[in-house]
């Protein structure tokens, strides 16, 4: 319990660093924590770490660009960020019957693409800023409003955020293995050719 605790606040916390510095929006470690809790927690209730991070956080950053910009996300913008990470929950569950860092780090870039793709195009079609044409369209996956950074900029740290929180996590978790003398992912693609083989992996090293 006190690690999911931890992990709501840290993320949280992170994920509230744009309104201090608009730079760092989307680079953050909540995709991230939702793919590899698909991946890792073998306690489903911890699959809820993300989902509340990801509402606390939100109740705060919608206040705040409410304030200083005069913008709301609707409630539409809620349940895509939500279903992004569901979407990412369970493709981590697929990846962790396949471990291998390979799958990790096309997980994290599926990810990524699900969310500036899902996420923005629901912002064109809420959003009567942009024209509900194709043109409209493409200005909300590329500049976004004129008052915000451009839209493909928070896309670049959406991609930086899940690769590196994502290579962090799996990192912490493969030396907590390693530490309990637990399989490691590193051995699991070996683990797997052994196993189409049909050969045992014992006997197989004795041919060796």
């Amino acid at each position: 319990m006190r690690v999911a605790l931890v992990l709501i606040l840290l993320a949280t916390a992170y994920r509230l660093l744009p309104t201090m510095d608009l730079s760092l929006a989307n680079f953050s470690p909540l995709m991230a924590i939702a793919f590899c809790g698909g991946v890792y927690f073998r306690r489903r209730w911890m699959w809820l770490v993300p989902f509340a991070a990801l509402f606390v956080s939100d109740l705060y950053i919608n206040h705040f660009y409410a304030r200083e910009f005069g913008y709301s996300w609707p409630v539409s913008g809620f349940i895509a960020r939500n279903a992004c990470f569901l979407a990412a929950l369970l493709l981590g569950v697929w990846v962790a019957r396949r471990k291998s860092w390979l799958w990790l780090l096309n997980g994290s870039l599926i990810g990524a693409l699900l969310f500036y793709f899902v996420t923005n195009t629901q912002s064109w079609l809420s959003d009567p800023f942009y024209a509900k044409s194709l043109a409209g369209w493409w200005q909300a996956m590329t500049v976004g409003h004129p008052e915000f950074p451009p839209t493909i900029y928070f896309f670049r740290n959406t991609i930086f955020g899940d690769v590196l929180f994502t290579g962090f996590f799996a990192g912490v978790m493969e030396w907590i293995a390693q530490r309990k003398g637990e399989p490691s992912l590193l051995d699991s693609e070996e683990e797997t050719e052994d196993e189409e083989s049909g050969e045992p992996v014992e006997e197989k090293a004795q041919a060796d």
